[in-house]
């Protein structure tokens, strides 16, 4: 049965020069898994706003949009708010009550459902949930990932027909998000609830897909079950960017020649491999691989000693003797769950929290040296985890040239640097646009090109990967490998493990407020079962040292099946 029509859908936001959407023509199932993927800006976000009414952006629309053969513009109110669910990007947009139970009783409150139907259904969605122990917490008082999954249930408890999630993973760490996926597959197999996913974390979302929907310049490219979507995406004449997206198991197979095999989950990356190599694997000797020493002389840009920090003197402890030193020139990542105390760790760094014990030196001096906004003008910048708090403007081009005119630019050279900067980042087409009407991922860059004006010594960085396609990722890591290579230090915040293996010299993992440890990538991850990538996955009973794609495919070459 057909749940929702999408027939030549487009969409143009005011002032645009281009369609945002164009022509999109796509059937839904009732009880399938969609996931909707492509590059940043490409429409995902807008497409799925459309089809919640009460979130659709501003704009000229056409086309028609059609759920259970209705006009979506035609379902009374009741219908639209209790049988189109959507869970946002940023939890704490969604969050509009203090407390849990009552956040899961809004929505039926709303519905002016009975009272003992309201406490019955949320009673059973927080046990399907375990939401129990946290059950009477302050909203505010939740990590990421409870925040996520709280957000979930109240949408569920009002038992939806059809569930919209706009990257709900994007905050959560590789723990957290594979147990949101997992639990939404689990919603998908058991009650027959049909779920439109955009995500860009297709390792884990692609494997519980029922069809894959590839976007491209606001056009559906391709629509078919995700095994044949990434073999016709490798086999293209023209090498697709989304191709560095696809499951790690099948990228390692297309660059060993094998697309038509097509491995999608670890488990079928390792048959695959160990089918092919374990025989020569085992004859290969077992070279450590060569690690170059790490300067003793490199002294200190950010330096922690036996910090300790807490929000207010009632509450516990966010950071519990922290120490912790990272180079100049130096790309640091920090890794570990969501609310063990990474981003209070980056304020610190940044001077925006005050630590009641311990030293914070920057370049050899104490935060208190850097007086009246000395930090800030050239030394160092900080990329928040929620980038729209940089822009008041209406325009990325207004915000951008604002700051350079704060620091005495003449008019002529601020163009000149706006446009060398934007070039830089690749958010030309972005500075007309305003910073509110961008996808997360086209925010991120604008954000981090605002950063780069300001030609900062030290770069502190909180997801810096978030909202961003494969492909926008590739073009982020030389950007930041050239900002390291001119001198600058990169310390980031960041669940995302590929990326901190493929790019850190030094990772280090967070736990209940302290650093346990740190190392060099490639002995990080690979003494990890969790925080590791899919390749040290599928490799490790091979080759326990190798975590990135490039290094698995390097050392299936060397052993030749």
């Amino acid at each position: 049965m057909e749940l929702l029509q999408i027939e030549n859908l487009t969409f143009r936001y005011p002032g645009a020069e281009a369609d945002a959407l164009r022509g999109i023509t796509l059937t839904v199932r009732q009880g399938e898994f969609l996931v909707l993927c492509g590059e940043s800006g490409c429409g995902k976000t807008t497409l799925l706003r459309l089809l919640k009414r009460e979130l659709a952006p501003a704009g000229k629309r056409g086309g028609e949009i059609r759920y259970r053969g209705r006009s979506l513009e035609a379902l009374d109110a009741r219908t639209s708010a209790a049988q189109i669910g959507f869970v946002l990007q940023n939890p704490d947009e969604q969050i509009v009550t203090d407390k849990v139970w009552h956040e899961l009783a809004f929505g039926l409150e709303n519905l002016g459902l009975p009272t003992g139907v309201i406490r019955r259904r949320v009673g059973e969605m927080a046990s399907y949930f375990g939401i129990q122990d946290w059950f009477r917490r302050e909203t505010d008082a939740l990590s990421g990932g409870q925040k996520q999954l709280l957000n979930l249930a109240s949408v569920l408890v009002m038992q939806p027909k059809l569930l919209l999630l706009d990257e709900p993973t994007a905050q959560l760490d590789p723990i957290a998000a594979s147990e949101f996926l997992q639990t939404l597959y689990k919603l998908n197999r058991e009650l027959g609830l049909t779920i439109l996913l955009v995500e860009h974390r297709l390792e884990e979302a692609f494997p519980l897909a029922d069809r894959a929907v590839l976007l491209e310049a606001g056009r559906v490219l391709d629509c078919d079950a995700p095994r044949r979507l990434g073999r016709a995406l490798q086999t293209r004449e023209h090498t697709h960017p989304m191709c560095c997206a696809l499951p790690s198991a099948m990228r390692i197979a297309h660059a060993l020649g094998a697309v038509e095999q097509s491995p999608l989950t670890v488990r079928e990356g390792r048959d695959f491999l160990e089918a092919r190599f374990a025989a020569s694997a085992q004859a290969q000797p077992q070279t450590q691989p060569e690690i170059p020493p790490e300067p003793d002389d490199a002294a200190p840009a950010i330096e922690l000693k036996n910090v300790w920090f807490r929000y207010e003197k009632e509450l516990p402890d966010v950071l519990r003797g922290v120490t912790m030193a990272v180079r100049r020139g130096e790309f640091y990542c920090i890794l570990g769950a969501n609310g063990t105390g990474k981003t209070t760790a980056l304020q610190v760094v940044a001077g925006l929290r005050r630590p009641y014990r311990g030293a914070v030196r920057i370049d050899g001096k104490p935060l208190k040296a850097y007086g009246g906004g000395a930090l800030y003008r050239g030394k160092l910048a900080l990329l928040p985890q929620n980038p729209q708090t940089l822009f008041l403007q209406d325009t990325v081009r207004a915000d951008l040239d604002e700051l350079l005119a704060l620091r005495g630019v003449e008019k002529e050279a601020r163009e000149a640097q706006v446009k060398a900067v934007a070039a830089r980042v690749g958010v030309e087409p972005l500075l007309d646009r305003h910073p509110f009407d961008l996808s997360g991922g086209e925010l991120q860059k604008c954000a981090l090109a605002k950063l780069l004006l300001s030609a900062p010594e030290i770069l502190l960085l909180d997801e810096p990967t978030k909202g961003l396609d494969a492909f926008a990722k590739q073009k982020l890591t030389a950007l930041l490998r050239g900002l390291c290579d001119d001198g600058v230090t990169l310390l980031a915040v960041t669940h995302d493990v590929e990326f901190a293996a493929e790019n850190a010299d030094r990772c280090g993992l967070f736990f209940d407020g302290e650093l346990l440890s740190d190392d060099r990538p490639q002995a990080f991850f690979a003494q990890n079962h969790f925080y590791t990538t899919a390749a040290n996955r599928m490799a490790r009973g091979l080759w326990p040292d190798a975590v990135t794609c490039a290094q698995v495919v390097a050392r299936c070459r060397e052993a030749k099946p």
